[in-house]
């Protein structure tokens, strides 16, 4: 849970300009002022090669947030391109959790691709919402063509998440067949239906001031909506996709302590879960979703493990320990 800090949604200065000519991104800038012209996509340096733009959606009514980061090697090769490793933020949470929470600018220093951040929602559910929202359509259609003609990504993509950003990358995944190479959960909600998940998942949409119906309607009139929705409905469109799922039991042992705590999200006081007690939470969907790939004979790589919370520490090494799948199915050394 964290402040979000205003988006920047402003062009390059010709202070920008000659900065990045400067460390060798000219050919950047000049891809990006190209973008700009043609799409008023709005860029701002952060670093030697790290960007945030502004899209402008048409899936989501307005200009949206995406951070991302360049190969080192990116100027050097101006006719090359590079696979993309997309990063889902989760909820409560904005695209700049991934640069603000873990290391992943200097992990992938030496790694030759592209790393893209977008915007999810305040409440990190990427999905197409009843009200009208469509982070489905922004972040598969709208970012990639984006960074295709200003930034030479090819059509290889992974996509990870944390949290509800762990639902995202298994709904894009399953929901389209073949868009990624691989996709990876921590702590996610790769199952909607498993037990109390709809009430955390309507208690994270009220947390931001929506109403829960606004997401897929609600859980029993609109059964068919949220079975739609649920990743675990399209699992076996996963064959042939790399995945990596884990999730911690957390510190919830007594079913009563379980109650209380699913009574303190009925009310409205997610914020009050701590960690440990919101990783039991959620760890059901991630052990189900497991077992029905089991079942469905669909390969991937889990580690259920014990302890744990619903936190940037376990995060961080989750996604370590998960590169070697994501690295391989991109065609990137490990």
């Amino acid at each position: 849970m964290s402040d979000r800090p205003s988006v920047p949604h402003r062009g390059l200065s010709r202070r920008t300009v000659a900065k990045a000519a400067a460390l060798g991104f000219a050919g950047v800038v000049t891809g990006a002022w190209r973008a700009s012209a043609a799409g008023a996509v709005t860029v701002t340096q952060l670093g030697p090669r790290t960007y945030d733009l502004g899209v402008p959606s048409a899936a989501l009514s307005r200009t949206a947030p995406v951070r991302i980061i360049l190969p080192a090697s990116y100027a050097a090769h101006p006719d090359r391109t590079w696979p993309v490793l997309y990063l889902l933020h989760g909820a409560h949470d904005d695209y700049t959790s991934w640069t603000r929470e873990t290391d992943i600018e200097a992990f992938t220093a030496n790694k030759e691709l592209i790393v893209a951040m977008p915007d999810g929602d305040p409440t990190g559910i990427p999905s197409r919402w009843r009200s009208g929202l469509d982070y489905e359509t922004f972040q598969l259609q709208e970012v990639p063509a984006v960074l295709r003609s200003g930034y030479r990504a090819s059509t290889v993509k992974a996509v990870a998440g944390v949290s509800t950003g762990g639902y995202g990358a298994m709904a894009h995944a399953s929901r389209h067949p073949g868009t990624f190479v691989a996709a990876a959960s921590y702590s996610g909600i790769p199952d909607t239906s498993a037990k109390s998940m709809s009430l955390i998942i309507e208690a994270i949409v009220a947390r931001e001031g929506f109403n829960p119906l606004s997401l897929w309607g609600d859980p029993k009139t609109d059964a068919a909506t949220w079975q739609d929705f649920n990743p675990l409905t399209h699992a076996s469109a996963l064959r042939g996709t790399s995945l990596y799922v884990s999730v911690g039991s957390g510190n919830l042992s007594n079913p009563l302590a379980v109650i209380l705590a699913l009574a303190e999200i009925a009310t409205g006081n997610i914020d009050d879960v701590l960690p440990g007690v919101l990783e039991s939470l959620v760890a059901p969907s991630t052990q189900s979703f497991v077992t029905a790939l089991g079942q469905l004979g669909v390969p991937l790589t889990q580690h259920l493990y014990q302890g744990g919370g619903h936190q940037w520490s376990d995060w961080k090494r989750e996604f370590t320990t998960s590169w070697p799948v994501l690295a391989g199915a991109l065609g990137l050394p490990v």
